[in-house]
C-alpha cells in the first residue's frame, strides 16, 4: 500500500503505535511496565559515584543516577527527567534539565529565551510565530521552543499548546515536596504518535487496525535478525550483550557492484530496523565488499538517513578491520524485550 498510516491500536493490554510508509514499518512505539521517558521525578540524592560525577537518587519507581553534577549532597531533594530506559540491573537515567515537549512547543525551565526550529526560513511566517511566543510567554522567564510543526499549524492550535506546556512546567517546578514523588507523567506511544510523526498521514484507530492493516506481520519479521534490501541482498542485525552486530550480504549477486549496492540500501534501511527493535549503543557495521574510495558515499547516505531518525546518533567512524560504527542512544527498549 502507498502513502503513509499512523496506526494506534493495543497489543494484548499494552497501548501501541505503528508508522508504516508504502506497506513497510518504519517506525513502532510499544508501552512497558518501565519508567517513560519524559517523567518528571522529585527526587532524593542518595550517594555520589567517586571521580565519574554523578550522584545516584531514591525515585517512586526506584533507583536512578544523574550524571554530571556538582555541589550536591545526599538527602537533597531535587527535580529529575528520565530521558531512556536502564540496561537490566541498572539505575533510571535522569536529567535535571527538564523539557516540557509537544507537538509544537517545548518550554525550558532553565533554558531562558525564545526560539524556532531552524527548519524554519520564511521570515514573515517566524515572525508571525515569534509574536505567538511572546504571547503564550508574557510574563514568564522560562525559555520556549517552537518545533518545525508549527509551521504548517493554525495559530489558536499553537496558542493552546503552548499554554499548556506553560502551565505544566510551572506546575512542576513550583512544588515544594520533600518526599519522592512523580510530578508528570511522561507521554505513552498514542501521545508520542500524535506528538512525534507531524507528516501527512492517515490515522487509523480503529480496535484490531494493527491485524487488518499488516502491522502485527510486521512485528514477527521484525523479531527475526534478517532484513531483505531488495534483490538477493540483505542485513541481519542481531543484539548481543556487548554491542549490535549489522552484518550486509549481496546473496547470489556476485557482479562487481553488488557490494556498494547492498551497503547503500543497509544505509538508507538501518535508521528504521534499529528503531522498531528498539535496539541503541554500540552498533558495528559489517559491511559488504567494496572500493575504499566509496565509503565516504556510504556514510553521506547513511547520515542523510539519519536526519529523519528521532533517537541520537554518532557515526563513531571506520574501525582497522573495515568496519563501520555507530553510538546511538539507549531511547528504547528492545523489542524482544517488550514481547519476550
Amino acid at each position: 500500500m502507498k502513502g503513509t498510516q499512523i496506526l494506534l491500536d493495543h497489543i494484548g493490554e499494552r497501548e501501541a503505535a505503528a508508522l508504516m510508509v508504502d506497506g513497510r514499518l518504519s517506525d513502532l512505539l510499544i508501552d512497558s511496565d518501565a519508567p517513560r521517558p519524559g517523567t518528571v521525578y522529585r527526587a532524593v540524592t542518595d550517594r555520589p559515584v567517586a571521580g565519574q560525577g554523578g550522584i545516584f537518587l531514591r525515585t517512586p519507581d526506584g533507583q536512578a543516577y544523574l550524571r554530571g553534577v556538582k555541589g550536591i549532597g545526599a538527602g537533597e531533594v531535587v527535580q529529575v527527567q528520565v530521558t531512556g530506559y536502564a540496561e537490566p540491573g541498572k539505575a533510571i537515567p535522569v536529567t535535571h534539565k527538564l523539557l516540557f515537549k509537544s507537538r509544537f512547543a517545548i518550554v525550558t525551565p532553565d533554558a531562558p529565551g525564545l526560539n524556532l526550529s531552524r527548519s524554519i526560513r520564511d521570515d514573515d511566517l517566524r515572525d508571525e510565530l515569534l509574536a505567538l511566543a511572546h504571547d503564550g510567554m508574557e510574563g514568564s522567564t522560562m525559555g520556549l521552543i517552537l518545533r518545525s510543526a508549527a509551521a504548517e499549524a493554525d495559530a489558536e492550535d499553537i496558542a493552546e499548546d503552548i499554554e499548556a506546556m506553560r502551565d505544566l512546567a510551572e506546575q512542576v517546578t513550583s512544588d515544594k515536596g520533600t518526599d519522592p514523588e512523580t510530578l508528570a507523567q511522561g507521554d505513552g506511544p498514542h501521545v508520542l504518535a500524535w506528538r512525534d510523526w507531524v507528516g501527512p498521514a492517515e490515522v487509523v484507530t480503529q480496535p484490531g487496525c494493527f491485524e487488518s492493516h499488516g502491522v502485527l506481520d510486521a512485528i514477527d519479521a521484525a523479531q527475526g535478525v534478517r532484513v531483505p534490501l531488495g534483490a538477493s541482498a540483505s542485513m541481519f542485525v542481531e543484539e548481543t550483550r556487548a554491542l549490535v552486530a549489522v552484518d550486509v550480504n549481496t546473496g547470489a549477486d556476485g557482479s562487481f557492484a553488488a557490494g556498494l549496492k547492498a551497503n547503500m540500501a543497509c544505509a538508507r534501511a538501518l535508521p528504521a530496523a534499529l528503531r522498531v527493535r528498539g535496539l541503541g549503543g554500540q552498533i558495528t557495521i559489517d559491511l559488504a565488499p567494496m572500493p575504499k574510495k566509496e565509503r565516504r558515499t556510504f556514510e553521506s547516505a547513511l547520515r542523510t538517513a539519519l536526519r529523519g531518525d528521532d533517537v541520537d546518533t554518532v557515526l563513531a567512524g571506520w574501525t582497522p578491520l573495515g568496519h563501520f560504527e555507530l553510538q546511538r542512544k539507549r531511547a528504547r527498549l528492545p523489542l524482544s524485550r517488550l514481547l519476550s
